[in-house]
């Protein structure tokens, strides 16, 4: 399948997550939509892969970028909106709250996956990833070895997405997560195997990909860049 295409998935890759779905979904199925934002940028002076660590908030642009995600939902029929733990995202739901009038619901599965490298930086050529110390961590890229298998990140937040989905039923939900989990979910609805070029995702900071959810089949029907695609390849995001 051509790396760039959109769709409902047609044949599952070897290390997809399975994904909830059906080859028809029921005639009396109700159409509900279910929006995975990602957080905005985060004031990250030091360059650290932050994955989990508490106290990363979003910078003065990520908060920015956060408003600007609630006003292109603005005016939509959203009645669930659910938040990774984590303070970024966090932040990024609350401008969306406020526009919508809904309480955010923390949902642990949108969280960030686990990371060796947390803490550290890996920017080219820095010395972390250049310690042999480090290098068994990095012997399978597409497990990942070095994070939570991007099967296990796929598969609890299309867990979550189908949770909301039932929530939401005939409305829209509104979920707020990071970068790879995201990434990985549209891709297992995709069809399209796990592991990829991290350089190629197409996951801008305080993005909104749309997943149409009816019966229990997921299919993409629109990504959207509120705040344009800056910063889209930044890392522990």
């Amino acid at each position: 399948m051509d790396e760039d295409s959109t769709g409902a998935s047609t044949a599952p890759a070897p290390d997809t997550a399975p994904a909830p779905a059906s080859e028809t979904a029921p005639a009396n199925a109700e159409r509900t939509i279910v929006h995975l934002v990602r957080h905005g940028e985060v004031a990250n002076p030091d360059g650290v892969l932050y994955g989990r660590i508490p106290g990363f908030r979003l910078s003065e642009d990520g908060l920015l970028m956060a408003k600007a995600a609630a006003d292109f939902l603005a005016g939509r029929d959203v009645t669930v909106l659910r938040s990774s733990p984590l303070e970024r995202a966090q932040q990024t739901a609350e401008p969306i709250a406020a526009q919508l009038g809904l309480v955010i619901e923390t949902d642990d599965r949108l969280i960030e996956p686990w990371n060796h490298f947390e803490g550290l930086n890996v920017g080219v050529g820095d010395g972390s990833l250049r310690a042999p110390k480090h290098w068994i961590h990095l012997r399978n890229p597409f497990r990942p070895s070095w994070g939570e298998p991007f099967v296990e990140v796929c598969t609890r937040v299309l867990a979550a997405a189908a949770d909301a989905g039932l929530a939401a039923s005939g409305h829209e939900a509104v979920l707020v997560s990071h970068q790879l989990p995201i990434w990985v979910t549209r891709r297992s609805v995709e069809g399209k195997r796990l592991w990829h070029d991290p350089r190629r995702r197409q996951c801008a900071l305080g993005s909104v990909t749309s997943l149409e959810f009816t019966g229990d089949r997921f299919r993409l029907i629109g990504y959207h860049e509120p705040s344009g695609s800056s910063g889209s390849q930044k890392a522990g995001a």
